[in-house]
This record gives structure tokens, C-alpha cells and sequence, in this order.
């Protein structure tokens, strides 16, 4: 089986390019061991809880994926996933799955963001093909790794920002590329997150462990701490040993729409200010672990091809968000209903907003005119798991192929932004830096920091660049 397996995944990167002419293909004809596209998809769900439940069920689409394996540290936090797919094999460990399991052909990546760069990396070197929940990375270079492997190993990748395949991005795109609202200048982003607790001590006592929990493999590639219920299930967001923060976890959502409107590429500058926390007068306190409860950042980029002119992009969580620009109604939301999250763009002939996911975008122009959105045709018939049925479809068709060259969220684009996101968070991290190897900085990350993409350094700041990767694990890496 093992070798029929490896050499049907030589098979698909060598002939991805001749198969996707054909709709159905006997397995006699192309090979044995191959899988044409009208044949199931064997995929493995790694992380079976909570939104890796979800990705299973919108994978599997009622019949078009088989749900082979599905692993989770927590097997209660699976239990929804065990009992939806009985007949999937069960793991703790995803490298033991990987490794006895040489029939899978995709895997879906829905565990906490300090785990999600090893996964993927080590399912691609085998040929395996990949969905990864948003962020990417935990780190700006796990992303830039991860886009340069997908290409070397030749995988079919998405990642889960499910709006960036929806009708209100592509609508947003359409006015912009008309010159509807002219060229953008400025870019606002906000959530309300984080809904978890953030700006916090970390816990000094050691709770009992829940039972059947695979500690040491939730903690994979982070520093080792002793489990607590701060950390898992969900609340490992607001640490940034496990989590990537506010922008973590929504700006995959709200920057896209700019990210792609306008064509940008790396940032040049970020600066950043963070909300303090107080348990005596006048002293703040420092909470090196733990993301902040609230964060201002303004990221800069310069003229694309799309925008001819630079942006200052401002981001903002804990929710606070920006004021009513004057084009906008005082009874209108700014973005979501309630305007808890959103995305305004200003440009020389008028605004541009939405919702999360790209979501009920509308223009008001500097005439007073509002625009909404026009109804677009949907390419497929199930929109409510179009983001996964086309990665589906493009694994079946293979790397290089149609499907794949159209898929809205593949490494090549949601690498870059990525590690735009987590260019944020370097500054948020360096905004109270104290010290790196017993040296007094005396708060020097307070000030702008200048970015050079290509080479993954700050240039004015060389402390600010422990953020960009990570230290590993003992027997954990890339």
C-alpha cells in the first residue's frame, strides 16, 4: 500500500496538467493507486473540536471527501467528530497518523496556532495536500517557510478565511477595479476581540489534568508549561506561547478584503501601542506571556499595481473602533451590525466598507450616493462550504491545475498575509520589551519599526527581531 501510494502521488504532481481534461477516468487508465476526480478524496482531520468539526463536515460535503482519520490531543473535545464519522480512525498523535496512515491524500489543520506550521510541514513533505485554519503561522517565518514549501513539494493549500471565496470580496473588487471610489490612501480594521481573557498573570497553580489529555503533544513546538484551564480548551488564544492574539484571530478576515482589493504586498513600517493593566498605582503591569487586553497598530505599505499610491492601514481590538467618517451616516453601522468588526477603506471619490467576511460591502460616494451590493452567481451550488468544496476539487485535480490556480486562499496569497498580520503582533510584542539576555532596553519598542520584507528583519530595532520566529521544542521543528 505504501508504495502504491507514493507512486500515485508522483503520478498526480507529474500529470495534474493532462488529468484535468477529464471528468471521470478509470483508475486502469491513469494508474494504479491514482485518484481522479471522480473519486473520493481520503482526508485526515487533525483537530476535531470546534472549528475543526466544522471543517470536517464542510470537507466531507456529504459524500464528495472521506473522513479517514480524525486526530485530536483531547478525544472529548472530538467527540462530536467521532460520532458524525464513525468509521474514521481514531489518533492522539498526528505523527503516528501520518505515519501509519499512507493512504491519505489531504489533510485539514484546525489546532491551535503554535502547532499548525509543524503539521503542515510535515504532512507536505510527504505529499500530502493541505487545509490550514487561519492565521497560517504562529510566526512571520513559519509563513514564509510553509508558502515556499507548498511550491517546492508541489501541495494543493487553502487556508480557512473562508470570506476570501465568498460573493462580497469579489464584489468589492469589481467596484474597485471600475475606479468606483479611486485610489485608497487610508485602510481602517477593528474587531472585538479578544472575547478570552487577555492581559493577565500567568497561573502559578497546577490543576489536575483532564483526563485522556495528550498534554505533551498539545504543547508540540512551544515552551513547556504545566497544563492549565487558561490555556486549553480555547483561552490558549490570549498567550503567546500558544496563540497569536486579537489580530490573530480575526484580521485573516478583516485585512484580507484590503490585502487583496488593493494589491498589497509586504509593509515597510509598523508601530503599535498596547493597553496597560493595573494592580497598583502608577505601576503598570508587565505581562510578558500574555497578549494585551487591547492594541492599536498602523501598518504602512507602499504603492502595488492596483493602488498607485502608499496606505497607512490602522488596526484596532479590544474593542475599540474607529469614528463615523463624515460620508457615513450617523445611523449606519460601520461594518458589522452593531459595528463590532469591520473594514473601511477611503478613497479620493468615496468609501468603501463590509462586515467580517466581507460581508454586506456598500460604497458611499463623495456625491452622497450609497451603493450596495449587486447580487453575483455563486459557482457553486453550496456556498455555505464553497471555501473547502473548491480545495476539495483543486486536491482532486491536482497542483498546477484550473482548480487550483483559482483558489482565492492558496499559501502563495495567504502567506504574505500572514506575515503582514503577524507583523502587527511583532510590534505589539516589542512595545513593552524590557530586556533579551539581561539587557535594560528601557521600553525602546515604543517607536516605529522599519520592516524589510524579502530579508524578514526590522532594520532599527534588532531586539524587535526575536518575534519573527520562534525557538523550538526540543525533537520539535520544521
Amino acid at each position: 500500500m505504501k508504495t502504491q501510494n507514493t507512486n500515485r502521488r508522483s503520478f498526480i504532481k507529474k500529470t495534474a496538467a493532462a488529468a484535468i481534461s477529464f471528468s471521470i477516468v478509470p483508475r486502469h487508465v491513469l494508474g494504479q493507486g491514482f485518484t481522479p476526480p471522480s473519486d473520493q478524496l481520503n482526508v485526515a482531520i487533525i483537530g476535531g473540536g470546534g472549528k475543526g468539526f466544522s471543517d470536517a463536515v464542510n470537507v466531507w460535503g456529504d459524500g464528495v471527501s472521506n473522513i479517514a482519520a480524525i486526530c485530536d490531543v483531547d478525544w472529548n473535545m472530538a467527540a462530536e467528530a467521532f460520532q458524525k464519522f464513525p468509521n474514521a480512525k481514531k489518533y492522539k498523535d498526528f505523527r503516528k497518523l501520518l505515519d501509519e496512515m499512507t493512504d491519505i491524500d489531504a489533510i485539514t489543520v484546525s489546532t491551535p496556532d503554535h502547532n499548525h506550521a509543524v503539521i503542515t510541514m510535515n504532512a507536505m513533505k510527504r505529499g500530502i495536500h493541505t487545509y490550514v485554519q487561519k492565521p497560517l503561522t504562529h510566526n512571520i517565518y513559519e509563513a514564509r517557510t510553509l508558502t515556499k514549501a507548498a511550491e517546492q513539494y508541489k501541495i494543493v493549500t487553502q487556508m480557512g478565511n473562508q470570506g476570501a471565496s465568498g460573493a462580497g470580496v469579489k464584489q468589492m473588487m469589481k467596484w474597485f477595479d471600475q475606479g468606483m471610489i479611486g485610489n485608497v490612501h487610508e485602510v481602517h480594521v477593528w474587531t472585538n476581540r479578544p472575547v478570552w481573557p487577555q492581559g493577565i498573570k500567568s497561573p502559578t497553580n497546577m490543576p489536575a489534568m483532564l483526563d485522556g489529555l495528550d498534554w505533551d503533544t498539545w504543547i508540540g513546538p512551544a515552551a513547556w508549561v504545566d497544563y492549565h484551564p487558561l490555556y486549553h480548551p480555547f483561552k490558549w488564544r490570549g498567550w503567546w506561547n500558544f496563540g497569536t492574539g486579537a489580530l490573530g484571530d480575526m484580521a485573516c478576515h478583516l485585512i484580507d478584503p484590503p490585502f487583496r482589493v488593493l494589491g498589497l504586498g509586504y509593509p515597510t513600517e509598523v508601530e503599535s501601542s498596547v493597553g496597560a493593566t493595573y494592580s497598583q498605582d502608577w505601576i503598570p503591569d508587565y505581562l510578558p506571556a500574555s497578549c494585551p487586553p487591547s492594541s492599536r497598530t498602523q501598518l504602512s505599505f507602499p504603492a502595488s499595481r492596483k493602488n498607485p499610491v502608499p496606505i497607512k492601514l490602522t488596526w484596532t481590538d479590544g474593542g475599540l473602533r474607529p469614528f463615523h467618517p463624515d460620508l457615513i451616516p450617523a445611523d449606519h453601522d460601520i461594518g458589522d451590525e452593531g459595528s463590532t468588526n469591520g473594514v473601511i477603506m477611503m478613497g479620493e471619490k468615496g468609501i468603501m466598507t463590509c462586515g467580517t467576511y466581507a460581508e454586506n460591502p456598500k460604497v458611499y460616494l463623495n456625491s452622497g450616493e450609497l451603493i450596495t451590493q449587486e447580487p453575483i452567481e455563486q459557482e457553486i451550488t453550496l456556498p455555505e462550504n464553497g471555501h473547502h468544496r473548491h480545495w476539495v476539487d483543486a486536491c482532486k485535480q491536482g497542483y498546477g491545475s484550473q482548480k487550483h490556480k483559482e483558489l482565492t486562499s492558496s499559501f502563495d496569497f495567504a502567506g504574505p498575509l500572514t506575515e503582514s498580520i503577524l507583523m502587527g503582533n511583532l510590534a505589539i510584542r516589542s512595545f513593552n520589551l524590557r530586556e533579551k539576555n539581561g539587557e535594560d532596553f528601557d521600553y525602546p519598542g515604543r517607536k516605529k519599526l522599519l520592516w524589510d520584507g524579502e530579508n524578514m528583519v526590522i532594520t532599527n530595532f534588532e531586539p524587535a527581531n526575536q518575534f519573527v520566529m520562534r525557538e523550538y521544542r526540543e525533537g520539535w521543528s520544521l
